[in-house]
């Protein structure tokens, strides 16, 4: 099978060498192989697990995202993805990225919040001004 997995700006893996692939949707855990029906599953963030013909297993950390599986293609969009293959250091990689997650939701929402206190000060400067 083909299992390719793409990012809003980018392809993060294109692999033509997959033997089975394993997600987390919004219905459980599921395992797709080959010969499996043609299926769409939306994805909740989670590991994709995936094995190569050479028996090598991938893990790769997901956002909630969709899967398209038609004939021996699936394909994965998914807002962010981090790639490793070791859970450990996967582990780590993930909540390095949520801690920087973090940091920037903070700065967005204090911008947010500046942009909205002077959208309402000039509304009643406006006001006055009638």
């Amino acid at each position: 099978m083909q299992l390719k997995i793409m990012l809003p700006f980018r392809v993060f893996l294109d692999n033509v060498d997959v033997n089975r692939v394993i997600v987390d949707t919004n219905k459980g855990s599921y395992g797709f192989l080959p010969r499996r029906l043609d299926c769409v599953a939306a994805l909740v963030p989670g590991i994709l697990t995936y094995e190569t013909k050479a028996g090598t297993v991938h893990y790769v950390a997901v956002d909630e995202g969709i899967l398209i599986k038609e004939g021996g293609e699936i394909q994965v969009s998914v807002r962010n993805a981090i790639g490793g293959a070791d859970l450990g250091k996967l582990r780590q990689s993930i909540e390095q990225e949520f801690r920087n997650l973090d940091e920037k939701e903070r700065f967005a929402r204090k911008a947010v919040a500046k942009l909205e206190s002077e959208f309402i000060q000039n509304i009643k400067k406006l006001r006055e001004e009638e």
